[in-house]
């Protein structure tokens, strides 16, 4: 691992606060559903690779980002073999093969396109692996993003929409995920739609899981919950949380 030199104690202590709080945020939920604590994704997009570090010593494992540009460049610049990085943006099919040179997860596959894309990417990163003698890498976790709008407008993109695909397609995306090498299906990532209880759109999706569930048995994953609503996500089924101001803090400028 590279090494770097930390920031000073003020911004870990401020982090170590927060992260705790969170963290019991997550087992109190845990508690009341009688479930396992969910993973938690610490959310760092916007703030810098230094945060990621001093999370990584605070004991954070799995980190999310939403934007390839900027992850793949803090993913090398962190160059940590324990960390692990999660897609969590909606990912346009021409940065698949970035991500997946440093992504251990997508959240945020929507379509067929990027299946084709993302199969087609990691085949390409075998093969450069391969030929500067690396060990070849695992499996792409894919989580299927779905849209839990009860409407969905004929603009399926107006300002509501948070992403993800019809849950009327979701067989034949799980399908294809399944049947793509290099990928592996995971389950499902949500967003709890804007103006609406994050309790019954999670539980819209927790049935959306179930099913998929029945057709393929290893996608039982549910990625749902942020920093608002991860107490809702926690009693539907939720296996990873995405926290990112609850632990991070207010968004940084970006002047």
């Amino acid at each position: 691992m590279t090494e770097h030199p930390l920031p000073s104690g003020d911004r870990r202590g401020e982090l170590a606060a927060r992260l705790e709080r969170v963290r019991g945020r997550i087992d109190a939920a845990a508690r009341n559903a009688g479930a396992v604590p969910p993973q938690l994704i610490a959310v760092t997009k916007y703030f810098p690779a230094d945060d990621v570090r001093l999370l990584a010593g605070l004991g954070v494992t799995d980190v999310g980002e939403n934007k390839d540009q900027e992850a793949s460049a803090k993913a090398a610049d962190v160059d940590d073999p324990g960390l692990r990085w999660h897609f969590i943006g909606q990912l346009q099919t021409n940065k698949s093969r970035s991500v997946v040179r440093y992504a251990h997860a997508v959240h945020s596959v929507d379509r067929p396109g990027l299946v084709t894309a993302l199969g087609k990417a990691m085949a390409a990163e075998q093969i450069r692996r391969d030929g500067q003698g690396q060990p070849p890498r695992p499996a792409l976790e894919c989580f299927l993003q779905v849209d839990l709008r009860t409407v969905r407008p004929a603009d399926a993109s107006g300002p509501a929409a948070r992403g993800g695909a019809d849950p009327a397609g979701l067989t034949a995306l799980a399908d294809a995920v399944a049947a793509t090498e290099g990928l592996e299906l995971r389950g499902l990532m949500a967003v709890a739609p804007l103006g609406e209880d994050p309790a019954d759109a999670f539980a819209r999706l927790r049935e959306l899981s179930d099913r998929l569930v029945a057709d393929h048995p290893g996608a039982d994953r549910l990625s749902a919950g942020m920093s608002a609503d991860l107490e809702a996500a926690v009693a539907h089924g939720a296996t990873h949380l995405r926290i990112g101001s609850d632990i991070l803090g207010p968004r940084p400028s970006l002047r």
